[in-house]
């Protein structure tokens, strides 16, 4: 199965925000597989994943190099990534530099369509939220400036509503 097929299946299995999810799917369809990857310029695909500590109740969040926002880990899949949670599972490990991080159970917890600075025009995120393990250690990567632990509630107060809205998803997953 390609990450095209994973990708559609993921999101016809999804069941939350249909008017989104369907608007994914539609994206798919009118771009097939280029919708995966950079340079499809009217929107591609993206995976990120939420590192979360549930025993502490925090999250682990990057300040972005290039956007210079606290955000969840991810980005772009790469032509090696066999699906979309292992795309989200791969960004949040490189971007964490945490090892043995697991998504949590169910598939996605979140989309999230947002636009970016050019020359693409917008990512159509798939949100997924991973569980760091006990005593995990981040590390700072190239793609951010600095990393750090929220408690739940001060998300609200260095993120945008993006991030607090997959931080409730995730959350209520739990």
């Amino acid at each position: 199965m390609s990450l095209y097929d994973d990708a559609v299946l993921v999101l016809k299995e999804y069941e939350d925000q249909p008017e989104l999810r369907q608007g994914y799917l539609d994206h798919l369809a009118a771009h097939g597989e280029a919708a995966m990857g950079k340079p499809c310029t009217a929107g591609h695909l993206t995976a990120s994943a939420l590192v979360i500590d549930p025993e502490r109740g925090r999250v682990l969040l990057t300040l972005h190099k290039k956007l210079r926002m606290w955000l969840q880990m991810g980005g772009h899949c790469e032509p090696g990534d066999p699906t979309l949670a292992a795309a989200a599972l791969r960004e949040a490990t490189e971007e964490s530099g945490i090892a043995g991080l697991t998504l949590l159970a169910g598939g996605p917890v979140r989309l999230d369509r947002h636009a970016i600075p050019g020359p693409c025009t917008e990512h159509l995120d798939v949100q997924y939220a991973a569980l760091a393990p006990a005593g995990a250690t981040e590390a700072i990567s190239d793609e951010s400036l600095d990393l750090r632990w929220f408690r739940y509630d001060e998300v609200a107060d260095v993120a945008d509503t993006s991030v607090v809205r997959l931080v409730e998803a995730a959350r209520a997953r739990l």
